[in-house]
């Protein structure tokens, strides 16, 4: 097996702690196991469409490192389109969203959209986290033959031996990983909890709470309630072996999000026996059957949320009915040993067919 050199172009910080980016960072943390080597090379992240300007110094630093095949971050597509004759080929396209993007005004989900998808067009190899977004991109006029599927990983290690007392003197313990951003739901998620009887449980968020300054102001807002004050506890970012232990000693996990292409923590919560609660849209209902690995609900049901917790905090045999089985569910989701597998054989089966 011949050594495989990779250059993957993002946007901004690599190493920031989102789904997008922790897909790419394992990838390539497993690179040396597959005879391989992935490096980062990043648009400037600032105002669209401001980071296209940078697309000519963006090629020429992957002219100098001479990599086997680059790879685009579906983030950073809508910037390489304008300079796509200057990028080395062959070209692969990483999607972990829609083209157009997520939680973006009307214009720029249009224009940005347009883009996204010249980009695909010219790609060689298009893998997708997620299967919803197959159908989405045929719409854009991309071959079906083009795609692949490449669903990230369901492990996370756990950081501490000692378990945590995350019911804080309550019945159970909620978990939410999720940044500040709309369209995780977490104003939705409050509101819910503010119907949640005191005794039954402690919810903790983890996730950045400075993406979003105007939607954070909300959601501080609604912490500041003497309701909320005392059972809801932030953590902000943690690295992911730290996430790991907060799921292993949860009991349940709540996240309303309106949009997730694959939901990777969703996976990681029910690989950790953690029943789970959302919207019943997007992957969340190919991840998670309803009524048994968790509670899917009509987007917006903030009341039916509010049961749904209520639940699982006073009833700990349905709680472990649900832990068993979502446990199990998530044994048919790929590690990400086999994930990072499946992607370095798809680029490198991409490099040998372009050289026959």
């Amino acid at each position: 097996m011949t050594f495989l050199r990779v250059v993957l172009v993002t946007l901004g910080d690599p190493t920031a702690l989102t789904g997008g980016y922790l897909y790419h960072r394992r990838m390539a943390t497993a690179a040396i196991t597959n005879n391989a080597a992935l490096s980062f090379v990043s648009f400037p992240d600032r105002r669209f469409p401001f980071p296209a300007l940078a697309g000519p110094s963006v090629a020429r630093q992957i002219h100098k490192q001479r990599p086997d095949v680059v790879a685009l971050d579906s983030i950073a597509a809508a910037f390489v389109a304008p300079w796509l004759r200057r990028f080395p080929g062959p070209l692969a396209a990483i999607i972990h969203q829609s083209p157009g993007g997520i939680g973006h005004g009307r214009v720029r989900s249009v224009v940005q959209r347009n883009l996204d998808a010249i980009t695909y067009r010219h790609c060689d190899r298009i893998m997708v986290a997620s299967e919803t977004l197959i159908d989405e991109l045929r719409n854009h006029a991309i071959e079906p033959e083009k795609i692949v599927f490449v669903a990230p990983g369901r492990d996370v290690a756990a950081t501490k031996d000692t378990t945590l007392d995350l019911r804080r003197g309550r019945k159970s313990a909620a978990l939410c990983v999720a940044n500040w951003s709309e369209h995780k739901g977490i104003v939705e998620l409050l509101r819910a909890f503010t119907l949640v009887a005191e005794p039954l449980c402690t919810l903790h968020l983890v996730g950045n709470e400075d993406v979003d300054p105007h939607y954070a102001t909300r959601v501080r807002e609604l912490l500041a309630s003497d309701d909320l004050t005392e059972r809801v506890i932030r953590h902000g970012p943690l690295s992911p072996q730290e996430v790991g232990t907060m799921y292993r000693d949860a009991d349940m996990f709540v996240l309303p999000s309106m949009r997730e292409a694959f939901g990777t923590v969703y996976g990681e919560a029910m690989a950790a026996g953690l029943p789970v609660v959302g919207w019943n849209l997007g992957n969340l209902a190919h991840l998670a059957r309803k009524e048994r690995d968790g509670f899917l609900l009509e987007p917006g049901d903030v009341a039916g949320l509010a049961r749904a917790i209520t639940k699982l905090g006073q009833d700990w045999e349905l709680r472990d009915r649900m832990s068993q089985s979502a446990r199990e569910r998530a044994q048919s989701f790929p590690t990400w040993n086999e994930s990072a597998a499946l992607f370095f054989s798809v680029l490198r089966a991409l490099v040998e067919a372009t050289k026959r």
